[in-house]
């Protein structure tokens, strides 16, 4: 893989690592609530959706690292795909922030893997 290939694959994991710990462990916290727009009562509510969410995250984080380590184009194309979905999903049903944040790092990375 070529070196910036493997730079935009880890940048998307460690996005995701992030989604992870935000969601998971930073939901009804000053930061988690900050960075998803949510008052005190509604992360209270939905804390056990979002911890499902970030896990969700961790399994795309693995897939990725898996990716690199093995250097398999196949996996790193099949889990940057998932992000790229998930993304446009959330962008349709959420914010199309999303887009930007999830997917368009995860198409730099699909760009660079297939044509690098």
């Amino acid at each position: 893989m070529h070196w910036l290939t493997i730079v935009l694959i880890a940048l998307v994991a460690l996005l995701h690592l992030y989604f992870l710990i935000l969601e998971m462990f930073l939901w009804t916290k000053p930061l988690g609530m900050k960075v998803f727009r949510n008052t005190p009562e509604k992360a209270e509510i939905t804390r056990v959706l979002a911890a499902n969410q970030g896990l969700y995250n961790g399994f795309l984080v693995a897939g990725l690292v898996w990716g690199l380590a093995c250097a398999r184009t196949d996996v790193a194309t099949f889990f940057l795909g998932c992000v790229v979905v998930a993304g446009a999903y959330g962008a349709a049903t959420v914010s199309r922030r999303i887009f930007y944040v999830q997917a368009v790092p995860a198409l730099a990375a699909l760009a660079a893997l297939w044509w690098l």
